[in-house]
């Protein structure tokens, strides 16, 4: 037994490449698509050209008939298969019942029709191709607000209007305080519908095997236990009798935190025919079929003192729900109401959802979910009124801010905010950027007649989903960490880690709680066959939900390696440091491989103690986490063209104690991307018919890597006290505080034109009709 325990570099906090990247970057990792087993058929689905149809009749004769085809699927073949779960819960909530493939009627362009399997994929292309619909076209309504009036065409005529539900929140004396205001200010915003657009569209493979009657899906998931607990009810299989496997995730965004109608249908199918069948959906089809995001028409009225206190907030927000529910999407919206007074004290607050049914692909969950689009609006509202009032931004924002001694604080929407100091990253970007500094320059350049524009957002977000009675599915998390008889780790967690990093921050995590190599752990997710139940990624969760789980697994681990090393050394004091256990008294120590080595032999063990070294945990967090921060941006705007240029931005995030500085970089890029993309290009837009006129790349724009300006990305660290790691969550943080301050800054450029509010995206095109008027 060795007596020295040297000293090992701790890794949390240090900027650590993550271990995923090898396998990402040579293109040795494996997705649904490079999945091949034996015999295996694939799939096309028939989709509906029309978004509002009754379907009179489907001849599938001639694509039955084309060699290699093995079977033609319709919606009677399915008409037992539950529907498409919606897991939200509201009152008087009108959920359609949507099934796998239409039934009688279609109610969206992409709406599945049947399903053609086949030999080989380019053989079911052309059998789907021969699968004639024969419809007989209704009226469509594509914009919610058209979708609220009178004599709109009805979405789904079981019911007598467009509207899924309505919501109310309050707090304070509202009229009370409207009618006392000094100054109201009201805008109407839009947030504009997103196409997710993920590098990998979604992906299914279904395996059936008959002997076993055993069901197993691979799909391209945020959630593997959550579907299949979902399908399992959808199809009538035992869930213990189906495996859902979730291989390389190539972006999810939230699009993939969903059960989709393919997934079942894929398993269907399998059964059906007793072949491995794949359905890979096409990049036309993502943009179709898979959810879109945002989609809000907000009506904003802002009340404040002449001071600048703001003193009452209030808001109609009508979303665009599509034609049916996908798993959250009426929940999405009342996000966008937790988060309505963002980081201010104010505590009179009202908002009235309208949920309104289009003919329109479903929203639901796209990065930020809910929080981009309440922080867009009470930030471009306090600009607004920083402008009404004639007071600075920046000077307005700080009056109004929680205090620091304020925490935990009860919001007016009824959450409690954990922790924060919310002046310092704002007073940080401004510091960065020399703000009085800029200020001048822009004094300079609109001397010169150059419009450039400094804006600002400061961002509060809901994360760590989070306490399970404030969720649709739990909101605790899981992890298993064993100690192998060699001494090294592997981890099993609940989350469904596939861009976020967590193979390289939980390993972070178990080096330096159990001292050992961050080479010896290995991270394990994603099926459900291997891993114990957990929730999924999303809501920025996965390492504050996830890897807190996997920290009290460790404890529990540790508590028992101390009693196998007490054991082992013959004393009742022993100390546990840098993976050994060494008696107190003696100094003598044991590795943890002898230990491992050990508890697996069991030769002798301690009183009441099993055999082996692991251990599993499930933990439920007693409420959210809620990081913040402050972005800058400074814009000028092409007078001849309308085109906007971001000359710098600058990103003061607050995610809480920070694991990886590396990874969180990373996190808070991506997500500035992402918000840029619905700033200044992204809209998915339908014409009045339900037809999506940007349906590919050639006409939805998406950033380009020279269209992202160099991102000045700082931090300061406020832990959170809701987990011992004292992390909050960083993967939609860059996405909810892009928008605004983008925004803000062209507004503030053309501001001496007149221009008091610009609705997203800002193209060249909207921005030059807009400098024409000035000029005129």
């Amino acid at each position: 037994m060795a007596s020295v325990i040297t000293e090992q570099e701790k890794l949390i906090g240090k900027g650590i490449k993550r271990k995923e990247d090898p396998r990402l970057i040579t293109g040795t990792a494996t997705y649904v698509d490079d999945m091949q087993l034996p015999g295996m058929h694939h799939a096309c689905i028939v989709r509906s050209p029309y978004a509002a149809a009754n379907i009179k009749s489907i001849d599938i004769k001639a694509a039955l008939e084309t060699p290699g085809v093995v079977a033609v699927y319709t919606g009677a073949a399915v008409k037992d298969v539950g529907p498409v779960p919606c897991g939200a819960s509201l009152p008087g909530l009108r959920v359609p019942h949507h099934h796998i493939l239409a039934q009688d009627r279609v109610y969206f362009v992409g709406h599945p029709v049947a399903v053609v399997v086949a030999t080989d994929r380019y053989i079911a292309r052309d059998g789907a191709d021969l699968v004639e619909v024969d419809y007989d076209v209704l009226p469509a309504v594509a914009d919610p607000e058209k979708a609220l009036a009178d004599g709109a065409p009805a979405v789904h005529p079981q019911w007598p209007d467009n509207v899924a539900f309505n919501f109310h929140q309050e707090n304070g004396e509202v009229e009370k305080v409207f009618a006392e205001a000094e100054v109201v200010v009201k805008q109407r915003i839009t947030s504009q519908r997103l196409i997710p657009s993920s590098m990998e569209t979604r992906a299914v493979l279904a395996e059936y095997r008959s002997g076993e009657k055993a069901l197993t899906i691979y799909s391209s998931s945020q959630i593997p236990h959550l579907l299949r607990t979902l399908v399992a009810g959808m199809l009538g299989v035992p869930e213990h009798k189906l495996r859902v496997v979730v291989p390389e995730v190539g972006g999810g965004f939230g699009s993939k935190l969903n059960v989709y109608a393919e997934e079942a249908l894929m398993g269907w199918i399998a059964m059906k025919t007793g072949k491995p069948v794949k359905w890979i959906e096409s990049r036309r089809e993502n943009f179709l079929t898979t959810i879109h995001g945002r989609g809000h028409v907000d009506y904003y009225e802002i009340a404040a003192k002449k001071d600048g206190t703001i003193t009452g907030i209030r808001l109609k927000l009508i979303q665009d729900l599509g034609a049916y529910h996908q798993l959250l999407t009426p929940a999405i919206p009342t996000l966008s109401v937790l988060m309505m007074p963002g980081l201010y004290r104010c505590q009179t607050i009202c908002a009235d959802i309208v949920g309104v049914f289009t003919n329109c692909v479903p929203t639901d969950a796209y990065r930020g979910a809910g929080r981009p689009e309440a922080t867009h609006g009470i930030e471009r509202m306090v600009d607004m009124l920083a402008a009404e009032l004639k007071m600075d931004a920046a000077e307005l924002r700080l009056k109004n801010f929680i205090q620091p001694g304020e925490f935990p604080f009860a919001s007016a929407t009824g959450l409690t905010y954990d922790s924060g100091d919310y002046a310092k990253p704002l007073k940080k970007a401004l510091d960065i950027v020399n703000y009085m500094g800029l200020r001048e320059q822009q004094r300079k350049a609109r001397a010169e007649g150059r419009w450039m524009g400094i804006g600002m957002s400061t961002y509060g977000e809901i994360c760590a989903f989070g306490p399970s009675p404030a969720t649709p599915a739990g909101g605790w998390e899981s992890a298993s960490v064993r100690i192998e008889p060699s001494g090294k780790i592997t981890v099993h967690t609940g989350v469904s880690p596939h861009g976020q990093g967590e193979e390289t921050t939980f390993s972070q995590i178990v080096a330096d709680e159990l001292g050992v190599d961050f080479n010896d752990v290995v991270v394990l997710h994603g099926d459900t066959a291997i891993v114990q139940y957990g929730i999924g990624t999303f809501g920025s969760r996965g390492t504050a939900v996830g890897g807190t789980a996997l920290y009290f697994a460790l404890q529990e681990l540790k508590a028992k390696i101390k009693r196998f090393g007490a054991m082992l050394l013959d004393t009742d004091s022993v100390v546990y440091e840098e993976g050994r256990c060494a008696c107190r008294k003696t100094g003598n120590s044991v590795s943890l491989a002898e230990i491992a080595g050990a508890s697996y032999r069991a030769m002798k063990l301690p009183p009441g103690t099993e055999p082996g070294m692991m251990a599993t945990y499930f933990w439920e967090p007693p409420n959210f986490t809620f990081p913040f921060g402050a972005h800058i941006v400074v814009t000028e705007v092409d007078k001849e063209t309308g085109v906007v240029t971001i000359q710098r931005y600058v990103a003061v995030d607050d995610c809480g104690k920070i694991l990886n500085p590396l990874i969180v970089a990373g996190q808070v890029h991506g997500g500035v991307a992402q918000g840029i993309g619905q700033s200044l290009y992204e809209h998915g837009i339908y014409d009045d018919n339900g037809q999506l006129l940007t349906g590919e790349f050639m006409d939805y724009a998406i950033p380009k890597i020279t269209m992202m300006p160099w991102i000045e990305s700082e931090h300061t660290e406020t832990p959170s006290p809701v987990n011992p790691l004292g992390v909050k969550g960083v993967g939609e943080a860059g996405t909810i505080g892009c928008s605004p301050a983008v925004v803000n800054s062209v507004v503030d450029a053309l501001s001496p034109l007149g221009v008091r509010h610009l609705d997203m995206p800002l193209s060249p095109e909207k921005i030059w009709k807009v400098l024409q008027g000035g000029q005129a």
